[in-house]
C-alpha cells in the first residue's frame, strides 16, 4: 500500500465480459506507464478527453497528472498484467463539495466496462473526502461517455454551453445507483464464470505418460467425456499423452487457449501463470497441492498465484481442487480428477472440497440424478460459491443448486444473492463447522445457530449431511413444490405407513390417515388409492415393498401417471431404492436415460423421504410469503446517533449526558482500550468515511440516548445509595415501582428484582432483602413498574465484521436463556423478518396466549426489532447492543435497560462500497 492513500482504494474488479483488471490511485512512478498507455490511445480518444489534438504528454503534464494528494486531486488507474488500460479523476473546485471529474479508456478495452467500475471506485474516493457533486464536461459526440454518466444511476443533470454539454451528477447513493452496481456485479461475474465453464480449448499442463498421474488423469477424462473443442497435453519431455499431440510449453500451441488445467507440483504454478497470461489463457484450474493448506509458505505462494492471473484478467478455481465439468452437450467438459462424471440434469454442484469432490459425484451419479454444471473450488482462493450463484441464477440449464461449504468467504454477499436467488432457484447447503486451513475464509463472531438463523431469512435450505443434501436435491429437481404442509401416505406395508405417519408428524408436518393396501396391492390399487388422496394433501408418500420382489413396472407406471396429474409432488420408498430408479424416471424418448421433472425420486426408507418433504415444505413456504421490504418508520435521527457515536469514541461523556437517566443502565462511558488509529466508518449513505481524530479501541456507554434516535424510549431507573434514597425514587416516579440490582448482569439471574411495590414501607423492604442477597455495595435502582402481565424478552445486536450487524431475540426467562433459545437476523429487518424472528424462537407461543398466558403486543416488539435493525444497519460502530430486558405487555413493550458497546470500524465490510473481488 502507498503510504498517501487507504488500502482499500485499491482492489480487483470483475470487467463486464468476464475478465479482471485492477484498480488502484495513481503513483509517481507510473510515469512510464502512463506514457505507454498515451501512446496507445487513438486521435478520437484523445480529442474527447481534452477537446482538441494532444499527440503527446509532456514531461510536465506527466509529472501533474503522476503526483496527486489523494485528496484534492485523485485518480483512479485500472492495469492488467503491466500495462494501463484506463485512468478516471477528479480535482476539487470551488464549492469544495464539488469536484471536476474525467475518464480517459484504451481503446482497445473499451466497451468493456473498465469505466463504470472506475466510475464506482472514484465515486466512494471522493466521498470520503467529503466531496458531494461531480461535473464533467463532455462533447456532443462522446455518446459513450454520456450514456455511462446517465446510465450510472445518480442523479444526473445537464446543459449545453459553448459547444460542451456540462454533466453535473449528485454523488448521494440512491436505491437506483445501488440496483445498477449489483446489476453490473451479477453481468459481471456470471459472465466470467461462463468463460469457465464454457471453453472452446483447453490444455492440461503437467500431462505425462505415467500411468495414473494427475495430468494424465484429467486428460483421460476430458477425452472419455468427448469435450467439443481440442484438448492440448502440455509437457516439456514428450511428443504425445494418451495417442494426443503434445506441446513443450503453453505458447507453442498452434491454437487459441481459453481453460488450462495445471497439474504440476506447487513450486512451478506462478511461472506457469504468468505463460498462460502471454497466452491470453481466460481461465486456470489449479489441481496441484502445496498452497494455503501447507501452511505459511503454501499460503504466500497461494496469493501471489490470484495476484498474478488477477492483474492478467484470468479466474483461477482451486488451487487443491478436483476440477470443473459441464454436461451441455455442446461442450461435454470434464476437467476432472473423478473418471465417474453424472449425466445431464438440472442440478448445479459446487464443492470446496477437492478430496470429497469424486466420492460426491459418484453418490450423484449413484442416484441418477444428474447435474448440469460441477465446480471444485479447493481452496477457494478466486472462484467461490458467490461467482457460481451469479452463474447459476442466469443458466436456463440449472433448476436447483447443491453447494457443500467449508467456509464463506463474503458471507453479507452469500446472503444478499441467495435472498433473491431463492425467489426462483431452490438452494441446499451443507456447511461444515470447521474451516480448512487454506481457505481465505473469515472467521465469523456468531454461533452455528446464527448461520443457520441467516440461512433460513435468505430462503436457503440447510441440512445437516451430505445424504440430505442428495435427498433434498433430488426431490427438489424432479417434482413440484408442495402448497402445504398436509401429507398422504399410501403403501403396501402397515409398519412402514406408520413410521411414514409418525415421521410426518415429528417433522412438522400434516399427515392424513395412512391408506395400508396391503401385501398383494398392484398398480390398479396403488393408482385408484393415490388418485383418492392426492387432492385432500399438498404431497404424497408411496410406499411400494412387496414381499416377494419382482416385475414392478406396473406399479412405477401408474404412479408416474398419476403424480404426473396432480401436478402435485409424490415421493417413494419403492423397494428400498435409492434415488431415481429407471422405473421411475420419465425420459424424453427411447435413450435417452437422463430422469426429467415429474420423475419419483425414491428413498431407501420412508423417515427419509419425510425428512427431505419437510425441508422442501418449509422452502415453499418462505418462497411463497411476499419479498418485503424494509419499513419506513418515524421518529428516526440517524445523523444525532452518529454525533452520539462519534462523541462516545472521541472520549467525550456526550453519550451519557444526553441519557438524562443512568442508574440500571450505568453512568458515563467506560474506555475499554488506548487511543488508536483514524476509524473508517460509514458515512451518510453506508461508505466509508475515514475519520481523522484519535479513537479507543472500545467503549461501553448507556444506549439511551442512542435508542432514541430511533424512536425508542428506555425507562429511567435511578440508582439509590440507601433505603430511604429508593424511597424518594419512587415518590418521583409514581407507584407502583420496583427495586433491582443496577448491574445489568443481575438482570440474567433469578430473584434479582421485587415488583410490585405500592408504599414506603415495601419498598423499604424490598432494597434491605436485595441488599442481603447481593451484598454490600451492590448498586440498587428503583424504576416504574411496567403493566401486568408482560413477558419479559431480550433484545440484542451483534456487529459481525463480515455479515454486519445482526439483530437478535430471545425470551428473558431464565430457562430461556440456559436454553439459548435465540434467533437472528440480518439487518436491516423487513416487517416480515421481524415477525419471522419473534416466531423463531421454541418460546414464542408464550407470546401469542399459549400455555396459560395472556397474548402481548406482538405488532409494537415487531415495530421495536425493525428500529433496532435500522439502528445496526447505519452504525457499524455498535459492536454489541443488549435490551435487556424489554417487557411486552398488552399495550405496548417497555424497555428496562440498555447498553452498547462501541468500537472504531477499522475496514470496510466487503458488501459495503463499489464492487470488488473479495
Amino acid at each position: 500500500m502507498h503510504p498517501q492513500y487507504p488500502a482499500h482504494w485499491e482492489a480487483d474488479v470483475v470487467l463486464s465480459d468476464g475478465g479482471t483488471a485492477h484498480v488502484r490511485p495513481i503513483r509517481p512512478d507510473d510515469a512510464d506507464m502512463l506514457r505507454s498507455f498515451y501512446s496507445r490511445l487513438s486521435a478520437e480518444s484523445i480529442y474527447f478527453r481534452y477537446f482538441g489534438p494532444r499527440p503527446r504528454l509532456t514531461d510536465k503534464d506527466v509529472v501533474w497528472f503522476t503526483n496527486v494528494d489523494y485528496d484534492n486531486r485523485v485518480a483512479l488507474i485500472a492495469t492488467i498484467g503491466t500495462e494501463m488500460v484506463a485512468v478516471v479523476r477528479y480535482d476539487r473546485v470551488q464549492p469544495r463539495d464539488h469536484a471536476e471529474v474525467a475518464f480517459l479508456v484504451e481503446d482497445a478495452h473499451q466497451g468493456r466496462g473498465v469505466a463504470a467500475v472506475l466510475m464506482e471506485h472514484l465515486r466512494a474516493a471522493a466521498r470520503e473526502r467529503g466531496i458531494k457533486t461531480f461535473i464533467a464536461d463532455v462533447l456532443p459526440g462522446n455518446h459513450r461517455m454520456m450514456g455511462l454518466f446517465r446510465q450510472a444511476g445518480y442523479t444526473a443533470q445537464s446543459q449545453f454551453e459553448d459547444g460542451v454539454v456540462r454533466m453535473t451528477l449528485d454523488l448521494s447513493s440512491t436505491e437506483t445507483a445501488l440496483e445498477v452496481r449489483l446489476a453490473r456485479e451479477h453481468r459481471a461475474e456470471a459472465r466470467s464464470i461462463a468463460r469457465l465453464l464454457t471453453p472452446e480449448s483447453v490444455a492440461v499442463i503437467g500431462a505425462s505418460r505415467e500411468p495414473g498421474g494427475i495430468g494424465q488423469t484429467v486428460l483421460r477424462n476430458l477425452l472419455a467425456a468427448d469435450f467439443t473443442g481440442p484438448v492440448y497435453p502440455v509437457h516439456r519431455h514428450v511428443r504425445a499423452v494418451a495417442g494426443v499431440r503434445a506441446y513443450r510449453s503453453v505458447s507453442a500451441i498452434d491454437g487459441e487457449v481459453d481453460l488450462a488445467v495445471l497439474a504440476v507440483p506447487a513450486e512451478g504454478v506462478l511461472e506457469l501463470v504468468e505463460e498462460c497470461a502471454e497466452k491470453g489463457v481466460k481461465g486456470l484450474v489449479v489441481v496441484s497441492s502445496g498452497f494455503g493448506e501447507t501452511g505459511p509458505e503454501g499460503r504466500a505462494r497461494q496469493e501471489e498465484l490470484v495476484r498474478i492471473a488477477r492483474a492478467y484478467g484470468i479466474r483461477v478455481v482451486g488451487p487443491n481442487c478436483l476440477g470443473i465439468a459441464n454436461t451441455d452437450p455442446a461442450v461435454r467438459l470434464n476437467a476432472t480428477l473423478a473418471a465417474t462424471l453424472p449425466g445431464r440434469g438440472r442440478v448445479g454442484f459446487f464443492s470446496q472440497s477437492g478430496a470429497l469432490g469424486t466420492a460426491l459425484l459418484q453418490r450423484v451419479a449413484q442416484r441418477g440424478m444428474g447435474i448440469s454444471t460441477f465446480v471444485s473450488a479447493g481452496n477457494r482462493a478466486d472462484v467461490s460459491g458467490n461467482d457460481l450463484l451469479q452463474y447459476w441464477e442466469e443458466d436456463p440449464a440449472t433448476d436447483v443448486i447443491l453447494l457443500y461449504l467449508e467456509s464463506i468467504g463474503n458471507p453479507r454477499k452469500f446472503t444478499r444473492l441467495a435472498r433473491r436467488i431463492s425467489r426462483s432457484k431452490p438452494i441446499v447447503v451443507v456447511k461444515s463447522r470447521g474451516v480448512p486451513g487454506g481457505h481465505r475464509a473469515p472467521v465469523l463472531a456468531l454461533p452455528d445457530t446464527a448461520l443457520s438463523s441467516l440461512f433460513a431469512q435468505a430462503g436457503v435450505i440447510r441440512v445437516d449431511d451430505l445424504v440430505q443434501l442428495f435427498d433434498v436435491g433430488q426431490l427438489l429437481a424432479h417434482q413440484p413444490l408442495p402448497a402445504g404442509p398436509r401429507v398422504g401416505v399410501v403403501g403396501n406395508s402397515d409398519a412402514l405407513t406408520l413410521l411414514a405417519e409418525e415421521a410426518c408428524a415429528d417433522a412438522g408436518l400434516q399427515p392424513g390417515v395412512p391408506v395400508n393396501l396391503g401385501a398383494r396391492a398392484g398398480a390398479a390399487e396403488f393408482a385408484a388409492a393415490l388418485r383418492s388422496v392426492l387432492p385432500q394433501v399438498d404431497a404424497a408418500v408411496a410406499i411400494y415393498m412387496p414381499p416377494i420382489p419382482g416385475d414392478c413396472r406396473e406399479v412405477a407406471e401408474a404412479l408416474l401417471e398419476v403424480a404426473r396429474e396432480s401436478g402435485k409432488p409424490v415421493l417413494a420408498t419403492f423397494q428400498g431404492a435409492l434415488g431415481m430408479p429407471v422405473e421411475l424416471r420419465v425420459t424424453d424418448g427411447p435413450g435417452d436415460d437422463s430422469p426429467q421433472r415429474g420423475s419419483i425420486p425414491s428413498y431407501p426408507a420412508p423417515e427419509e423421504a419425510v425428512r427431505a418433504l419437510a425441508h422442501v415444505v418449509r422452502y415453499a413456504q418462505w418462497r411463497r410469503q411476499p419479498p418485503g421490504t424494509v419499513p419506513s418508520v418515524e421518529g428516526i435521527d440517524t445523523a444525532a446517533a452518529r454525533e452520539i457515536v462519534a462523541a462516545a469514541l472521541a472520549g467525550k461523556d456526550a453519550a451519557s449526558e444526553a441519557s438524562g437517566g443512568g442508574g440500571a443502565a450505568g453512568e458515563g462511558a467506560v474506555d475499554r482500550g488506548a487511543a488508536g488509529e483514524g476509524a473508517v466508518g460509514r458515512g451518510a449513505a453506508g461508505e466509508g468515511t475515514v475519520g481523522r481524530g484519535a479513537a479507543v479501541e472500545e467503549r461501553e456507554i448507556d444506549a439511551t440516548a442512542l435508542l432514541a434516535c430511533y424512536g425508542i424510549e428506555v425507562w429511567p431507573a435511578y440508582v439509590a445509595a440507601d433505603a430511604e434514597e429508593a424511597v424518594a425514587a419512587a415518590e418521583r416516579i409514581g407507584w407502583p415501582v420496583v427495586v433491582k440490582s443496577a448491574d445489568p448482569e443481575d438482570a440474567r439471574r433469578a430473584g434479582t428484582v421485587r415488583i410490585g411495590l405500592t408504599e414506603p414501607a415495601g419498598v423499604r423492604q424490598a432494597y434491605a432483602d436485595l441488599a442481603a442477597l447481593l451484598g454490600p455495595g451492590t448498586p440498587l435502582a428503583v424504576q416504574r413498574m411496567a403493566p401486568q402481565p408482560s413477558v419479559p424478552t431480550v433484545v440484542g445486536v451483534t456487529q459481525d465484521r463480515y455479515f454486519g450487524g445482526v439483530v437478535t431475540f430471545g425470551l428473558g426467562e431464565v430457562t430461556a436463556r440456559l436454553l439459548g433459545d435465540q434467533a437472528y437476523r440480518l439487518a436491516p429487518l423487513t416487517a416480515e423478518d421481524a415477525a419471522g424472528l419473534v416466531r423463531s424462537v421454541r418460546a414464542a407461543p408464550l407470546l401469542f396466549g399459549e400455555y396459560g398466558y395472556q397474548a402481548v403486543a406482538v405488532e409494537a416488539l415487531e415495530d421495536l426489532l425493525v428500529r433496532v435493525g435500522l439502528l445496526a444497519d447505519a452504525l457499524p460502530e455498535v459492536a454489541r447492543m443488549d435490551l435487556d430486558q424489554v417487557l411486552v405487555g398488552a399495550s405496548g413493550v417497555a424497555v428496562l435497560g440498555a447498553r452498547a458497546v462501541l468500537r472504531p470500524v477499522t475496514a470496510l465490510r466487503p458488501d459495503v462500497g463499489p464492487r470488488r473481488l473479495s
